[in-house]
């Protein structure tokens, strides 16, 4: 996901994902639907994530029910202001699955 060019806005993008800083129903809600870890990295505008999952993780599926809970629909509206992307677009519609082409031994 890209996120918008403007530096005070990765600033303050950087804060509320801070440790501790994003909103705890957000985290718990993604726990529930399997997701074990998350981390998100930042190079410029160009955010990259890597989910650890329950083995049985369907992805679709979760997303799903992550967006029918309240606050994930808030938390979406709110951090769009920071991304290069439309407000009204949903986590599965920002975060797109990529295919691993190399994994070193």
């Amino acid at each position: 996901m890209e996120l918008r060019q403007d530096s005070a806005l990765i600033d303050t993008y950087r804060k509320i994902h801070a440790r501790g800083a994003a909103w705890p129903e957000i985290t718990q809600g993604m726990k529930e639907v399997g997701i074990l870890e998350m981390e998100i990295y930042l190079l410029g505008t160009r955010l990259f994530m890597i989910m650890d999952t329950e083995v049985e993780f369907d992805h679709d599926k979760a997303m799903a029910e992550l967006g029918s809970k309240p606050r994930q629909s808030e938390w979406e509206a709110y951090v769009s202001q920071f991304q290069n992307a439309a407000t009204e677009a949903s986590a599965d519609q920002k975060w797109q699955l990529m295919e691993q082409i190399y994994k070193m031994e």
